[in-house]
């Protein structure tokens, strides 16, 4: 894939912004790249020089293909759950089945999050990229071929292999933030990311209740999951053969000097089980991966379970069950790109981590209150007001985990964030699942209030201990110290060595 042209008057501009932000970005160690003055020691002078940074157009075309094909593969994990009683009807099969049809995306993830990070690591984004596209645009095709009352054998295929290809999905917003974006816009790039994720979700919600009508006739029903199936196919189809095409690894010249830095890294001096060893001996991160888990566990289990709850106080209702989650994750859309945009100007991470995982307690206590009142209106509302907080929480936590981790590879902290909430999601949506069935849907409602109770203390635990800030502060006043009075545009990337003192006569 051919780069941009590098128009000189474009260049002298980017660059000169650049020089003054250009270290204060988190990077994953990229091993293979000879550093560029690495054989020239007097360009040196026992400090290292700066070497030439570009942000490129593309990276808004790249995050935005990444976040379509998450969109395409996260629609699918609600598809089934959102009209559960209609599957049940086509499928002949109990509840509790279907649920294991959103399950088992969580359930796939725990096993293979470490081989893909570590395949993330050796192999890079392009080909993780194409790996989960073909994953996933199979699965599709397959859930085409399932259309009959006797084949739901052949459905759960196809949804294993879409689960599959989320593995190779979830951990990749905070990578492509680092590898492609200035140190202005990474959280607002992650956010960016995961909003993919979450949009897909909403249009899960949305898209099968009305495509699919609860009807009693087996062969119309076939018709319209039919409908469902082949227009996912489509898609994910097209997205794969956007990624053949498009996708690149990464840009020709680094966005940040932190990321050139990494890419001279050369393979041997990175261990990735050293790497996962050192992350599991951060107290603060191993705080941040169990109350992560607890919250997106938390919200895993209500858009799990979301048909289930309002069918039992509003018979019926299938079609608003559905905008009822498509306004938990557009609110939670919105709180994403707020708390993103909110992090890279202020820099608060605990504070804002905090307050965020507070809101969700509240929201999800209210929720729970008003879910029985008989006014639909009243729970858009609180269900909106949960889902701004709750989902907003989840590049929060992926960007908080990268200043506690530095410098760490982002995919690998991201993967055992997602870890621990793909556990807590199968635990809780099985435990509410069993006590809405037993006690009623406000009993399943209190169950996850305790464990946001007893996440949003732990939250209060965790040492502020951002260590990539540090870095870019260091970073920063060393290479401001070098810097000319003058700025020359681009020519500014390169400072020229002070003249090393002569040396004396032998």
């Amino acid at each position: 894939m051919s780069e941009e042209p590098a128009g000189p008057l474009e260049d002298a501009t980017l660059d000169a912004d650049q020089s003054k932000t250009d270290l204060e970005n988190h990077v994953k160690p990229e091993a293979g790249d000879a550093a560029p003055f690495a054989d020239d020691p007097s360009q040196l002078d026992g400090r290292e020089a700066l070497r030439p940074t570009r942000l490129y157009k593309r990276r808004w075309m790249i995050v935005l293909l990444f976040s379509s094909y998450s969109l395409c593969n996260s629609f699918q994990w609600i598809q089934y759950g959102i009209i559960n009683n209609i599957f049940m009807k086509f499928y002949d099969v109990d509840a509790f089945t279907i649920d294991w049809m959103s399950m088992i995306y969580m359930l796939t993830y725990i096993p293979f999050i470490f081989p893909v990070t570590w395949l993330l690591d050796k192999k890079g984004l392009r080909v993780i990229a194409l790996v989960a596209t073909a994953l996933n645009c199979a699965g599709t095709w397959i859930k085409v071929a399932s259309v009959k009352p006797n084949l739901f054998a052949v459905t759960f295929l196809g949804q294993l292999c879409c689960s599959f290809a989320q593995v190779f999905i979830l951990g990749m917003p905070s990578r492509i933030a680092s590898v492609w974006f200035g140190s202005g816009e990474v959280s607002t790039a992650c956010s960016i990311g995961v909003f993919g994720n979450q949009l897909g979700i909403a249009i899960g919600f949305l898209v099968p209740p009305i495509l699919v009508p609860n009807v009693d006739d087996m062969d119309e029903l076939a018709h319209h999951i039919s409908i469902m199936f082949y227009i996912t196919a489509g898609v994910a189809t097209f997205l794969f053969i956007l990624v053949v095409c498009v996708f690149q690894e990464r840009p020709k010249l680094p966005p940040t000097q932190a990321q050139a830095t990494a890419r001279s890294i050369p393979p041997e001096h990175y261990s990735y089980s050293a790497s996962i060893l050192r992350l599991l001996r951060n107290r603060p991160f191993i705080l941040l991966i169990i109350t992560y888990g607890l919250n997106v566990g938390c919200f895993y289990a209500v858009g799990t379970l979301l048909n289930r709850m309002i069918i039992e106080h509003y018979p019926g209702e299938e079609v608003n069950a559905g905008r009822i989650g498509l306004t938990i994750v557009i609110a939670g859309m919105v709180g994403s790109l707020i708390c993103g945009i909110w992090l890279d100007k202020t820099k608060t991470y605990k504070q804002t981590t905090l307050s965020v995982y507070f809101m969700s307690l509240v929201g999800m206590i209210v929720y729970a209150s008003t879910l029985n009142l008989g006014h639909l209106w009243v729970v858009f509302i609180t269900a909106g007001a949960l889902g701004f907080f709750m989902t907003g929480y989840l590049p929060l936590g992926f960007e908080f985990a990268v200043e506690l981790t530095y410098p760490e590879s982002e995919g690998t902290s991201s993967g055992l964030l997602n870890c621990s909430a793909q556990v807590f999601g199968i635990i809780f949506t099985i435990c509410q699942g069993k006590i809405i069935d037993g006690f009623g849907t406000l009993a399943g409602n209190i169950f996850l209030c305790v464990f946001l109770l007893i996440g949003t203390i732990m939250t209060g635990f965790i040492k502020s201990d951002l260590r990539r800030q540090k870095a870019n502060l260091m970073a920063k006043a060393a290479a401001e110290g070098r810097m000319p009075e003058q700025d020359y545009g681009a020519t500014a990337l390169i400072f020229q060595p002070e003249t090393p003192p002569s040396k004396p006569d032998q």
